[in-house]
């Protein structure tokens, strides 16, 4: 994709997986209209709030993100409940252009946990079945044998209930362990991204946001930010701009899918002459979403140029600017042509999250971690 400053994305995957005696290891891995600029900003970005230290006693965890091993015996694993388990680790992520698991799934007996090899992967579900429980529930815990690691309990008085109640709680726990993947990055992110990516958004939008290292080739544009990798196979691209916000009718896919497509045709020209990036206006959605406790809409979705056979997918957050006045749109999207997509694009859109609006960075305090979910159990 270096006819038009190419498409996003630097390779994050190697493969180094604990596989256990598992007898079932899954495989199907499967702007024309904008607002009239803010002023520049000539402050220099706020330095990074600091990371949580790591313990010192404990070993790093193992395994890559979105690695998941299930701790459970065979037998079990052949019944419903391990089958519901199964069932929701290998839900197909959304928004991507082809099927790829949420989870790479690996599963040991519980009498070989014990082993250093498995009690350090970084994502774990266990299970406790005892009469003691009187109702299935989800229990967590970071960091209990390495760092960072985050551990899961399933608990119920027997599997017919806990294969339901899993079965209920599927996209909860889905996005559970996926936002605990997401808050690493950030911590990756805070620890090393790309400072003139963070200048750039501050004197174009007088915003800031993290982006990784490799993120380094950029266009600008008036009050329009594209920053990729530029690499030409797997390229890692963010894109910011704002227009000015109206009343509530913004944030509806219609509004959306028409502003995106304006400021891009603008400023993302494909290769051949008269080519532009699109939206495929049949692959979005739109949802309701709470960033740094304000309101934001995700949309999720395909684009392509126009005029040429490019495409992938994207991911955006629209968030209100009160102090301008403004929605500044945070945008990720990858072009990795046959290639899998789901590491890099969670990748790049854990950074969506670190984007600080003006208000923002007087904020010592500012969290850029994403709040995690707990399951309770449901009430009759």
């Amino acid at each position: 994709m270096k006819r038009i400053f190419t498409y996003t994305v630097a390779c994050l995957m190697a493969l180094c997986v604990a596989s256990c005696g598992n007898k079932e290891s899954a495989a199907k891995e499967s702007a024309s209209t904008t607002t009239a600029a803010p002023k520049s900003s000539n402050k220099k970005s706020k330095p990074a709030p600091k990371s949580k230290k790591k313990s010192l006693l404990l070993p790093n965890a193992s395994g890559l993100p979105y690695e998941m091993l299930v701790v459970m015996p065979d037998d079990q694993w052949e019944r419903p409940l391990g089958r519901a388990v199964y069932n929701v680790l290998d839900t197909d992520v959304p928004g991507l252009p082809q099927s790829e698991r949420s989870f790479r799934i690996s599963r040991v007996d519980p009498s070989a946990f014990n082993s250093n090899m498995f009690r350090i992967m970084r994502n774990v579900i266990k299970v406790d079945i005892q009469k003691i429980y009187t109702q299935p529930k989800f229990k967590f815990a970071r960091n209990v044998h390495s760092y960072p690691q985050m551990v899961m309990t399933l608990q119920a008085p027997d599997e017919a209930s806990l294969a339901e109640y899993v079965e209920k709680n599927a996209q909860s726990i889905l996005d559970f362990f996926t936002k605990a993947e997401m808050n690493r990055e950030i911590e990756n992110l805070r620890e090393k991204h790309n400072p003139e990516v963070s200048r750039l958004a501050g004197e174009i939008l007088d915003v800031d946001v993290w982006v990784p290292w490799e993120v380094n080739k950029f266009k600008r544009g008036k009050d329009f930010l594209w920053a990729s990798t530029n690499t030409g196979k797997k390229d890692m691209s963010i894109v910011l701009y704002s227009y000015p916000y109206t009343d509530t009718n913004t944030f509806t896919l219609e509004y959306f899918l028409n502003k995106r497509d304006s400021v891009m045709k603008v400023n993302i020209p494909g290769g051949p002459e008269g080519s532009y990036m699109s939206t495929q206006r049949d692959f979005v959605y739109v949802e309701d979403a709470t960033v740094h406790g304000q309101y934001a809409q995700v949309a999720r979705g395909l684009w392509r140029v126009k005029g040429d056979r490019m495409g992938g997918p994207f991911v955006s957050h629209s968030r209100v600017d009160e102090v301008n006045g403004r929605v500044v749109v945070a945008e990720a999207f990858i072009y990795a042509p046959e290639s899998l997509k789901r590491d890099l694009m969670r990748r790049m859109e854990a950074a969506l999250y670190t984007l600080q609006l003006p208000s923002e960075k007087e904020v010592n305090s500012l969290s850029y971690s994403l709040e995690e979910i707990v399951v309770e159990p449901a009430t009759n």
